[in-house]
C-alpha cells in the first residue's frame, strides 16, 4: 500500500487514500470539539507584522475538521475570517476574465462532459485562426483583458501546435483600445516539453481541474481515452512546473464524489505543490456539476447545496490563504454574491461556453460545455461588483512584470498589494469606464476610483496613479502599471 508523502512525485503518495480516510474519520470524531475548533480558527487568522501580513494557512486535517463542523456560530466565524484573509491579501479587488472555447473535439469518454467522444448529436467545431481573431475582437469590444482558453483533448484536431497558434493570434489582436494581456490555458495534461512550449508562448496560469481525487471514481468517470490515466493527470502540475510554468491552477468538479473527500484531496494537492516547488497553487476554482447536452447532473448523487458550497469556499480560503479563488458563471448571481463574501478573488463575466459563441448575438447551445447560470453582460457584472463594494479589476501587471510564482506570493505576503495591485486595478477600471462602460456604470466607477485612490498608503504611488488616471481619461493613453 502506498504511504502518504507530500514531497513524493507519485500521485498515490501525495494524494493518499488512506491518509484522506483517516483525516475524514478524525474530523468527524472531533467536529464538536469546540476548544480544538477555536484553536484552528485562531491559527487561520491573518497576523499583522511590520512588513505586512502573514497567514499560516491550515493543514488538510485542520481544514477538514472545520468543514465537518456543524456548529452555526463557528461556521459564521469561518466566514468572517475567510473575508478577513481575502481583504488582507487581495483587498476589495475582484479580477475579471472570460473563457474562450477553441474546439470541442475530444477523444475522451468523460461521463460528466458533453464533449465526450460518444456524444454524436453535439455539433463538433474548431475555430480557425480568423475565427479566433473574430472572437478576440468581440471579447475586446466588451472590455476583457484576460482570457482562459479551453479545448477538448484531441491529438489530431487540437495538437499543441494549434493551441500555440491560437495563443499567438490572441496576443496579436489590437482592436481600437483593446488588448488581451494575459492568456491562461485550460487544456488536458501533457508533457514537460509541451508545457515548456506553453511557457515560451507567454501563457499566464496553466489550469487543470482534477475533477475528482478519488482514484476509483476517477477511473469510472473517465472510462476511455488518455484522461483515464489517474496518475498522469494528477501529476500534471509537477510536469508543468518542471517545464517552467510558475503559476498553476487547481480545481475539482464538486458533485462527482463526496465533497469532504474531494476537499481533503484538494488541500493535500496544494500542500504537495508547496512542499515540492516552494509555491502553492496560483488559483483554486470551485466548479459544480451543471446540466449540459447529454448530461444530467442528477445522475451524480453527490450534489452539494448552496450552504455547503459556501462553507467549502470559506474553508479553502482559510487553508490556502494566498491563492486566488475563482467562481465562474456556472453559478447564479445569488451564489456568486455569497461567495464574494468568503474569499473569492476572481470571477468570469459575460461568459459563452460554446465554440465561437462570442461572435453571435444570441447564445448558441449546440456546442456549449455547460449551462451558464449567470448570463449578465460584462457591464452588468462590473456594476454589480461596484454595488457590492468590490473594485472590478482587469489588471495583468504582475504576470507581465515577471511577478509570478514565488515572486507573486512574496508580493502578496509583504502587504504591498495596496501600493501595487490596488492602483493597477483602479487604472484598468478607468480604461474600462472610458472605452466600454454604460454612462451609469461610468459615473459609478469614477466615484469609486476617487474614494479608493485615497486608500493607497504610499504618497508617491498615489500621486503617480492619479496622474495616470488623468491621462487615461483625457489623453487616450492606456496600459499604465506599477
Amino acid at each position: 500500500m502506498s504511504k502518504y508523502d507530500p514531497k513524493s512525485l507519485k500521485a498515490e503518495e501525495f494524494i493518499n487514500d488512506e491518509e484522506i480516510r483517516e483525516t475524514l474519520a478524525w474530523a468527524e470524531a472531533n467536529k464538536n470539539n469546540v476548544e480544538l475548533i477555536d484553536q484552528i480558527l485562531e491559527k487561520a487568522r491573518p497576523v499583522k507584522t511590520k512588513t505586512g501580513c502573514v497567514c499560516s494557512g491550515l493543514t488538510h486535517r485542520e481544514a477538514s475538521l472545520l468543514l465537518a463542523c456543524e456548529i452555526p456560530e463557528k461556521i459564521q466565524r469561518m466566514y468572517e475570517i475567510a473575508e478577513e484573509i481575502k481583504l488582507a491579501f487581495y483587498g476589495n479587488r475582484i479580477v475579471i476574465f472570460a473563457p474562450l472555447y477553441l474546439s470541442n473535439y475530444c477523444v475522451n469518454g468523460c461521463l460528466y462532459c458533453p464533449y465526450h467522444l460518444k456524444n454524436k448529436h453535439i455539433a463538433r467545431k474548431k475555430l480557425t485562426q480568423e475565427e479566433v481573431r473574430a472572437e478576440v475582437i468581440a471579447l475586446q469590444d466588451m472590455g476583457h483583458k484576460r482570457l482562459a482558453i479551453e479545448a477538448g483533448e484531441d491529438p489530431v484536431n487540437n495538437p499543441i501546435e494549434y493551441i500555440l497558434d491560437c495563443i499567438k493570434t490572441i496576443y496579436s489582436v489590437h482592436h481600437k483600445n483593446g488588448d488581451i494581456r494575459r492568456v491562461n490555458v485550460n487544456i488536458a495534461a501533457t508533457t514537460v516539453e509541451n508545457y515548456r512550449k506553453l511557457k515560451e508562448a507567454g501563457i499566464g496560469t496553466y489550469i487543470l481541474f482534477q475533477e475528482t481525487y478519488h482514484k476509483e471514481s476517477y477511473e469510472k468517470l473517465h472510462p476511455t481515452g488518455p484522461k483515464h490515466n489517474y496518475a498522469y493527470h494528477t501529476e500534471a502540475m509537477d510536469r508543468a512546473m518542471e517545464g517552467g510554468i510558475d503559476d498553476v491552477g487547481l480545481g475539482v468538479l464538486f458533485g462527482l464524489e463526496l465533497y469532504k473527500y474531494e476537499f481533503a484531496g484538494l488541500i493535500m494537492h496544494a500542500e504537495h505543490l508547496e512542499a515540492v516547488h516552494g509555491v502553492g497553487p496560483h488559483t483554486i476554482s470551485v466548479p459544480r456539476v451543471k446540466r449540459a447536452d447529454d448530461i444530467d447532473p442528477d445522475m451524480f448523487d453527490n450534489g452539494i447545496d448552496d450552504d455547503t458550497f459556501t462553507k467549502i469556499a470559506a474553508c479553502i480560503r482559510l487553508a490556502v490563504p494566498y491563492t486566488g479563488m475563482i467562481v465562474s458563471t456556472r453559478e447564479t448571481e445569488q451564489v456568486r454574491q455569497r461567495l464574494l463574501q468568503v474569499g473569492i478573488s476572481q470571477v468570469s463575466g459575460a461568459s459563452r461556453t460554446s465554440v465561437g459563441g462570442y461572435t453571435h448575438e444570441e447564445r448558441e447551445h449546440d456546442t456549449e460545455q455547460f449551462d451558464v447560470s449567470d448570463q449578465r453582460t460584462l457591464d452588468e457584472v462590473v456594476s454589480w461588483l461596484m454595488d457590492s463594494g468590490h473594485i472590478p479589476s482587469f489588471c495583468t501587471a504582475c504576470y507581465r512584470a515577471g511577478r509570478t510564482g514565488d515572486r507573486f506570493m512574496a508580493l502578496c505576503k509583504s502587504g504591498q498589494i495596496l501600493n501595487c495591485c490596488h492602483p493597477n486595478a483602479l487604472m484598468t477600471l478607468a480604461e474600462y469606464l472610458e472605452d466600454y462602460a454604460s454612462p451609469e456604470t461610468k459615473e459609478k466607477g469614477y466615484r469609486m476610483i476617487a474614494e479608493e485612490l485615497e486608500k493607497v498608503p504610499n504618497e508617491k504611488v498615489r500621486s503617480i496613479a492619479r496622474q495616470n488616471l488623468e491621462d487615461i481619461r483625457n489623453s487616450n493613453r492606456r496600459d499604465f502599471r506599477f
